[in-house]
């Protein structure tokens, strides 16, 4: 069996390998009988015994093919000196910052300020069977920007696109702490142990060309430059969730190994555009997962057709949410192995 860093050497597979987004979470038991030890969220995040446990819980449950970082896209601006809370119900929740509180972030020692991660990917590292890889992640830049301009999570991202447009030289001087802070984030993991990074760019949708080359293609290409003159030579996933046609120059032009995509994206027409032979990642709908039975089955079967004429990552086309039975996420990995698949 194909591992993970096969694929994003770009060997095609019969098999794919797979792991999923959100797969170390709510939907497992064990999952959240560690959460219910931890003070709260940010506390959990930074305990590295316990965000290193549930890293691993899906891969000794699932056998996945890959374990990912148990962390959030919202460490950073903890490092840039922001307050972050999450409420339960409402999601994270941060002072939105202005063009005075952009001037007074500290960008100086913010990875340091949340080193503790880079403990758990060490403790992970040195757990994890020989045949998994782990990934690390940070989120990208514009979308945590998005979080640290508009407070909290928002339908359409107005506020912030607002900022951009109005004050264009704070936002870059916004994304520049996030590129800085983010590449030295990842550098730090790699050192730690991971065999893989992944970068979020979880907001990459409804930008116009223009706006996603200021917001989104520079940035991400200044922090792989970054970790690429820092040394480190692993591979880089970039994620920019319902990007449309903007994908085709984020895949060329921020220096990726391998692009994930979101469901709406047909992946054998999306090769066809991106650099040749670059390994995609997806893209299951993640209600498909939610409903099971003869549905799921069918729309593996499609991702798996969709994903066959090239390095094939199988994965979701967001996350895993807690309602999904446990059930039929072992039918999928079992489906896609060949095994018998028992789908509820």
């Amino acid at each position: 069996m194909a591992s993970l860093l096969d694929v994003l050497s770009g060997q095609k597979t019969e098999t794919p390998p797979i792991w999923f987004m959100r797969q170390a979470g709510r939907h497992l038991p064990e999952y959240l009988e560690v959460r219910s030890s931890a003070k709260n969220f940010i506390d959990f995040c930074f305990s590295p015994e316990k965000a290193a446990k549930v890293t691993l819980q899906p891969v000794q449950r699932y056998d996945m093919d890959a374990a990912i970082l148990f962390a959030d896209i919202l460490l950073i601006p903890i490092g840039l000196g922001r307050e972050v809370k999450f409420i339960k119900g409402t999601g994270p929740v941060l002072n939105p910052i202005d063009v005075d509180g952009i001037k007074a972030l500290t960008i100086d020692g913010a990875a340091d300020r949340v080193s503790s991660v880079f403990e758990t990917v060490s403790r992970v590292k040195s757990e994890l069977p020989k045949d998994k890889a782990l990934i690390g992640f940070s989120g990208g830049p514009w979308t945590v920007a998005t979080y640290m301009i508009e407070g909290k999570g928002s339908p359409n991202k107005e506020i912030a696109k607002r900022f951009a447009y109005e004050n264009p030289q704070a936002m870059a001087d916004l994304l520049e702490a996030l590129v800085v802070s983010s590449a030295d984030y990842l550098i730090g993991q790699a050192k730690a142990g991971a065999d893989v990074l992944k970068i979020f760019e979880s907001w990459a949708e409804g930008l116009s060309p223009h706006m996603f080359e200021r917001l989104v293609l520079n940035p991400t290409r200044d922090i792989i430059s970054r970790i690429r003159d820092a040394g480190i030579d692993v591979p880089i996933i970039g994620f920019p969730r319902g990007a449309g046609l903007n994908a085709i120059r984020y895949a060329h032009e921020t220096g990726i190994s391998a692009i994930a995509t979101g469901t709406q994206m047909p992946l054998d027409d999306f090769r066809c555009a991106i650099p040749e032979n670059m390994p995609v990642q997806g893209n299951l709908d993640p209600l498909a997962l939610r409903i099971g039975g003869d549905v799921l089955r069918k729309a593996v079967d499609r991702v798996l057709e969709d994903g066959k004429n090239g390095p094939h990552i199988f994965n979701l086309g967001h996350g895993v949410t807690p309602d999904v039975k446990i059930d039929n996420v072992q039918a999928v990995v079992n489906h896609i192995r060949g095994k018998e698949a028992n789908y509820v």
